[in-house]
Parts: structure tokens; C-alpha cells; sequence
């Protein structure tokens, strides 16, 4: 029953069009399920119509039509619930439709097709015998209708817009772009026929051109980045230089040409054999490396291939279209060519996630279909603020964007202008703005730009570039820059937060449920080699002023707290007397994600100096909702007035105990969340550089006395989406929409 489930699932989602779809799914359901007819109805305004059907007359296709208060059919879609009888014509909704013919059929077996709350329409099975179906057969047109939910909505939307295609994937890096598509990757494949050669010394002529045109690059991108100090990116490439030695992968290429393979089977045949025996070893770092060589192998037989395509300087600005984006492509196109990145896989936490914003380009990742949608050379609309790409737009909606890209311009511009004057309120509040950091490009210009310190440094970045854990000297470079950069402005430095959705490919981590796992400090005191090396780096780089503020993640208990302050005690006098003299011991502080700790605030306050609100985390903890989960993550909502009142009372309590409190989360950085949380009495947010300017721009033009008010009342909602209705109309009244946008 699986095999059959898999297979008309895949053949209706693999469906050109929305007709054919329909025609195979009924056909193919009444064979699996070996009845006598099978028919579908979908939900067209107000009114069930018959779609397709393999048993009842084909001509009453599109003309049978009923409204949810009409026939079996109807009480299906009414109820959303599925309806087995084993004669039909005996229930009081039976109706009957004489352009249909279905008099001979008695048993009856309907299920709702439900898409996100939302029905959809209704699949049928039918039978002349009087028989009620089977327990396993319900379960099967159930588990049919779940299935084929999506992949009818999908058919649907194209239907009714079929030059215009509109793909969903997760935001990597915000912004709004419109440019042509160029597809990489998406024509190629790493399996490759084999074909044998007579000239194997032309072969290794073109093998070996390809190999050294592909190091070449690399190295070339290697010498560009360490030019430009984006030395974390640099060690994106190291370790893919080394694969190409003859000693390496590059030799095995070589050896299969000589045995008579073309280059092309070549690479094919060694990445295909390297890539298996890789996935099947236990050990997790070395499964890790068969994407290396997928890249690796892709990359090659590109230049094999189509090297014309492997340039990257097109005429005109273009989105990147591709299966997995690698560094090594982004970073070779022109800064001023590449305006978007969408990529079928990946993490917003990947490599190539990391440089696009860092380069400031919108991405959009898991854009499931994209390559096989011959989207090519086509003009696109990529939305990464909503993690939408349009193709081929229409005339207006393409005017649309563009007004909406100005529009977003000129908003930058004038709220840029005020970037230099202290974000204060009406009625004086000051309130401090800090930045969320990551990688050391471009956060110099950052922090001239307005900002009073960085008020999260992500240390597991340098970690995620890195193929091995860096030493303490490397740390110490890093650390010691990131203070110099912030000109005497406090750093506050977060210590190794991995596992979740942040994994190192040199220290996998292979968990059922990795966000309640091993993860933040708990890794750190299960390795106390790698967290005190990491605690004297960051020492070392701060020994000589009161900059350095060191932040502990994903603290659970007390019990962690003292650990981790035994360490940093052992670190800082073991650092004091290696060198010699008096050095500064850093602040130390704790983030508040797990909920917990907000009913410890007491006893936290008399072990750390300060305590950070980790905002995306504890709304996930606290609403037991994966944010990176598609199928929930319409229940994660950091607005949830249950999550406003936790924020209100950590606040309160944190005053009460002497507690200096920040919000670092995105929270801080969306206007509706700053203004709730300013009306708390929150005076320090943490944010992306990006969310600064408008910020600042918003804080002084509200009255922090005037907030209680909208804040009481918010936090009698009863729900998330109340509350943003609630502080949209406040904006509105006081001229401020345009800031939500």
C-alpha cells in the first residue's frame, strides 16, 4: 500500500497540468483500491465540481456542481470528515445527478482533501455492491487526500496563472530584486554515462585544463577575500583546493582517464563511487565530506561541459538559480552582477547562506522544484523579505515591485539621515541599539553607523567556516579585530552556540531531536578543552579594557551558570599568570531562552552581571513549535500574548533584582516587537544592521509614556495576530504605516 501511495502521490505532483493530474489520480486510485469508480470534486468558490472521474460519465464532468449544503459530497466537505456507507441512496443527503449516472453505485467512500485548514475538494471511491469499505481502504483514501493536498493546490495556482509561477522557500538573507535567471547546475548531473575513449591523451588534456582552471579559482578567490580581510571566508576554500591534489580526488580523476574513461565518465564514476562509500561510513564527520566531493565533482564536470557558462560575467544583472549554492560560485561573481541567490537545499545557516549576507544579497533556500521549472533566462521577482520568487511577472506586478523597491530606497534614505542621532524618544527615553554580528566584513562601517556596540557577536561562525576547530591564537586574531573594529564600544561575545540548526561539518551531531539536545553551553562544559581554550582567546583579546562582555547560551540551570564561571575563573587567572600582569575579567552573562530561568531571575542575578533575552528561542520553547518546521510554523508567533507576558515579567523582575536586561532576538529588530518591548521598559535591543536605521528612525517619534497604554491593552489579546492589528492602527494614527512595510 506504501508503494502505491508513493507512486500516485509522485505521478500527480510530477503532472504538467492540473487536468492530467486529476485524470491520473482517479484512474490510478480506482485500480489501487480495486473498485469500480473513483472521482474527484473540487472547491470552486461556493460550489463542489465534479473534476475528473473514471466511472461515472465522463460529459458530466465540470457540469455536476453542488454547494456544501448539497449531497454526500457536500456533507464531506462540510464536515471535513470522511463519510463511509455501504449504501449510499439510503442516507437523507443523498442526491443524485442524472447527468452522472450513478444509480448502479451503492457504497460509498468520500475523503476531504485539506490543505492548511482549507478544503480543497473531496476524492471519492464507489462500488455497485452494498458493502461498507474497509478499515485499511478508509485509511488509505485518507492518507491519499492528506498526500495530495499540497500538490493539487500547487496544479491549482498554476492553472489559474499559468505564465505566472510562484515558488516558496525559506528567507537566508532579506531584500527585494528583479533580474533574468541564470540556472548552474540544474542541466547538469553528477551521473554521467559511461563512455570510453580511443584518445586518452586528448582526455587527459581536457581533464587536466579543468582541474587547473578549477584551482586556479579557487585560489584566485582565496588571494581576493584574504585582500579584501574577509578571512573567514577564506577557509571556505582551503580545504577544497587540497581534494584536487594528485594525492587526492584529483589523481583518481586522472586514473580512470587512463584506464580509458572520458573525462566526463571520470569524474562521474570516481565522485558516484566516493560519495557511497562516504555515506555508508559511522563515523559523522566523514559521511560529511561526501558533499565535498559532490561540489567538487559538479564543479569540475561544469568546466567539462559547459564552460562557457562557468565565467560568471554576465551582460546584465541576474538572480542565481541553483541546487546548493557553494561559496566558491557566489563569491566568483561580480558584486555588482549577482542581485539574488535561490537554491533548491541548504541552511540559513550554510556557507553560502553566511556570504550572501554578507555580501547583502537576497536568498531564498529550499525552493523545492525551481530546476526542473525551465526557468532559465527568464525574468524573475525575488521577495526574500517573504521568502517568495516570482516567474515571468506580468507588466504590472513587475511596475508594482519596482515602485516598491523605490519606495524601500528613498524609506532607507531618510531614515539613514538620522542614523547619527541618538535613538531617543519624544518625551527623552534613551534607548541603547546594538548589533547582532557574525562576520567581520563590512561590521566595521556597521558600527560608525549609529550603533552603541555590538550587543551579540556569534562566535559559532568563524567556527562554521572553519574544516577544523580554530586554535586559541586564531580566536584571539578574530576576537581581538571584532574589538578594535567596535572602537572602544562594549562587545558583547557569545561562546560556541552550535547544535539545533547550527551544525559543524567537522563536528556533526546527529540527534532525533537536536533543539532539545545537545546544544550551546551544555557542549561547551561537556568539552571543557574547547570552551576554556575559547574562554582565554576571548580574555586575552579583551585583557586590556572593560569592552569584552562574555554571553553563556542555551543555559538551563543554575548548576550551569557555576560550571561555566568555574572555567572562566581558571581562564583568567591561568591567562594572568602566563602573562605576567593584571588583566580586566569580563562581565559574564547568560542568555534567557529556556523557560526556566525566567522563574530563577533571583538566583541568576546573584551569579552574572547581565542576562540577554534569546526572543526566538524562548517563543519556540514556550509555544513547543519548531520555527523551521513548515508544517507548524504558522504556530510560531513571537507576538502571542502569553509571550508577551513572560517578556513583561522577566522585565519587571530584572529592575526589581538589579539585573542589567537585553532583547537580542529578531523581536528586537521589528518595529511592532520594539515598541511592545519598549513600553516594558526594555531599553537595550540587539539587531541586524539592516533593522538600525529604521529603528532609531521609529523611537523618535513615539512617546515611551504614551506606550503603556497600547501595551495593556495588547496584553489583553488573544492572540498574536490581535496584537499586531492593535499596534498596526497605532502606527497608522500617528502616520508611521510606511515603516512596516
Amino acid at each position: 500500500m506504501l508503494k502505491m501511495l508513493r507512486d500516485i502521490t509522485q505521478a500527480v505532483a510530477a503532472a504538467q497540468d492540473l487536468h492530467s493530474a486529476l485524470d491520473m489520480l482517479v484512474s490510478r486510485t480506482k485500480i489501487a483500491m480495486k473498485t469500480q469508480c473513483c472521482s474527484i470534486y473540487l472547491l470552486e468558490g461556493e460550489q463542489l465540481v465534479l473534476s475528473a472521474t473514471d466511472g461515472l460519465l465522463r460529459s458530466a464532468v465540470g457540469r455536476v456542481k453542488m454547494s456544501l449544503s448539497e449531497g454526500l459530497v457536500g456533507l464531506v466537505a462540510e464536515r471535513e470528515e470522511p463519510i463511509n456507507l455501504a449504501d449510499a441512496q439510503q442516507h437523507a443527503r443523498f442526491k443524485q445527478f442524472e447527468e452522472a449516472e450513478e444509480a448502479s453505485f451503492r457504497a460509498f467512500l468520500a475523503a476531504p482533501i485539506i490543505y492548511q485548514k482549507r478544503i480543497l475538494g473531496v476524492l471519492v471511491v464507489q462500488q455497485a455492491d452494498t458493502r461498507l469499505f474497509s478499515e485499511g481502504e478508509e485509511a488509505f483514501l485518507m492518507t491519499l487526500a492528506a498526500q495530495l493536498a499540497m500538490a493539487i493546490r500547487n496544479l491549482r495556482k498554476k492553472a489559474e496563472a499559468p505564465d505566472l509561477l510562484h515558488f516558496k522557500g525559506i528567507s537566508a538573507a532579506n531584500g527585494i530584486a528583479i533580474a533574468h535567471a541564470l540556472v548552474i547546475g540544474g542541466q547538469i548531473e553528477l551521473e554521467q554515462p559511461d563512455v570510453k575513449v580511443t584518445d586518452i591523451k586528448a582526455e587527459q588534456t581536457r581533464l587536466n585544463h579543468a582541474i587547473e582552471a578549477c584551482k586556479d579559482t579557487l585560489c584566485s578567490l582565496s588571494q581576493r577575500f584574504d585582500q579584501e580581510e574577509e578571512h573567514e571566508v577564506v577557509s571556505i576554500f582551503s580545504a577544497l583546493q587540497l581534494l584536487l591534489d594528485n594525492a587526492s580526488l584529483g589523481g583518481e580523476y586522472i586514473k580512470e582517464v587512463t584506464e580509458g574513461w572520458s573525462a566526463v565518465s571520470a569524474v562521474s564514476r570516481v565522485s558516484l563511487r566516493y560519495i557511497e562509500e562516504f555515506t555508508q561510513m559511522k563515523d559523522l564527520y566523514l559521511k560529511e565530506r561526501a558533499g565535498d566531493i559532490r561540489d567538487l565533482g559538479l564543479r569540475v564536470l561544469r568546466l567539462l561541459i559547459e564552460p562557457e557558462r562557468m565565467g560568471f560575467e554576465p551582460d546584465v544583472p541576474v538572480i542565481l538559480v541553483t541546487k546548493e549554492a557553494d561559496a566558491t560560485i557566489l563569491a566568483e561573481f561580480p558584486r555588482h552582477k549577482l542581485v539574488g541567490i535561490v537554491t533548491e537545499q541548504g541552511g540559513v545557516n550554510s556557507h553560502a547562506a553566511i556570504l550572501a549576507r554578507a555580501l547583502g544579497v537576497p536568498a531564498i533556500i529550499g525552493v523545492e522544484g525551481v530546476l526542473t521549472a525551465g526557468i532559465d533566462k527568464k525574468l524573475l521577482i525575488i521577495n526574500a523579505n517573504r521568502g517568495q520568487l516570482l516567474v515571468s511577472p506580468t507588466p504590472t506586478l513587475i511596475a508594482e515591485y519596482r515602485n516598491l523597491i523605490s519606495a524601500e530606497k528613498a524609506l532607507q534614505q531618510r531614515y539613514a539621515r538620522e542614523l547619527t542621532l541618538p535613538a531617543e524618544t519624544i518625551d527623552g527615553k534613551r534607548i541603547q541599539l546594538y548589533l547582532n554580528a557574525g562576520l567581520l566584513s563590512s561590521l566595521e562601517s556597521e558600527i560608525a553607523e549609529g550603533s552603541d556596540g555590538v550587543g551579540l557577536y556569534r562566535t559559532e561562525i568563524p567556527f562554521m567556516l572553519q574544516q577544523r576547530f580554530p586554535s586559541e591564537s586564531e580566536q584571539v586574531k578574530v576576537y581581538r579585530q571584532v574589538l578594535e573594529i567596535a572602537g572602544g564600544k562594549p562587545v558583547v561575545m557569545r561562546t560556541l552556540d552550535v547544535g539545533g540548526d547550527k551544525p559543524l561539518s567537522y563536528f556533526p551531531i546527529n540527534e532525533e531531536n537536536p533543539f532539545l539536545g545537545w546544544r550551546g553551553i551544555r557542549l561547551s562544559l561537556d568539552h571543557p578543552e574547547l570552551f576554556l581554550v575559547q574562554l582565554r582567546a576571548m580574555i586575552q583579546a579583551g585583557a586590556d579594557s572593560d569592552q569584552l562582555h562574555i554571553l553563556l547560551p542555551m543555559v538551563s540551570n543554575l548548576d550551569e551558570i557555576d560550571q561555566a564561571i568555574t572555567y572562566l575563573e581558571q581562564a583568567y587567572f591561568e591567562l594572568k599568570s602566563d602573562l605576567g600582569k593584571d588583566i580586566i575579567r569580563p562581565k559574564i552573562g547568560i542568555m534567557i531562552e529556556v523557560p526556566a530561568l525566567l522563574y530563577q531571575l533571583a538566583e541568576v542575578a546573584r551569579r552574572v552581571d547581565f542576562v540577554s533575552v534569546g526572543s526566538n528561542d524562548l517563543t519556540q520553547y514556550m509555544l513547543a513549535v519548531d520555527r523551521n518546521n513548515p508544517r507548524v510554523s504558522t504556530l510560531y508567533d513571537c507576538y502571542h500574548p502569553g509571550i508577551l507576558r513572560a517578556l513583561k515579567r522577566a522585565r519587571f523582575d530584572c529592575w526589581q533584582y538589579h539585573l542589567p536586561v537585553s532583547v537580542c532576538g529578531e523581536l528586537a529588530g521589528e518595529p511592532i516587537g520594539v515598541i511592545l518591548l519598549v513600553a516594558m521598559g526594555y531599553d537595550q535591543l540587539s539587531m541586524n544592521q539592516g533593522s538600525l536605521a529604521r529603528i532609531n528612525y521609529l523611537l523618535r517619534r513615539v512617546s515611551h509614556s504614551d506606550l503603556s497604554e497600547l501595551l495593556e491593552m495588547a496584553l489583553t489579546l488573544t492572540s498574536g495576530l490581535q496584537v499586531r492589528e492593535l499596534v498596526r492602527d497605532y502606527f497608522e494614527s500617528r502616520e508611521l504605516g510606511a515603516i512596516l512595510n
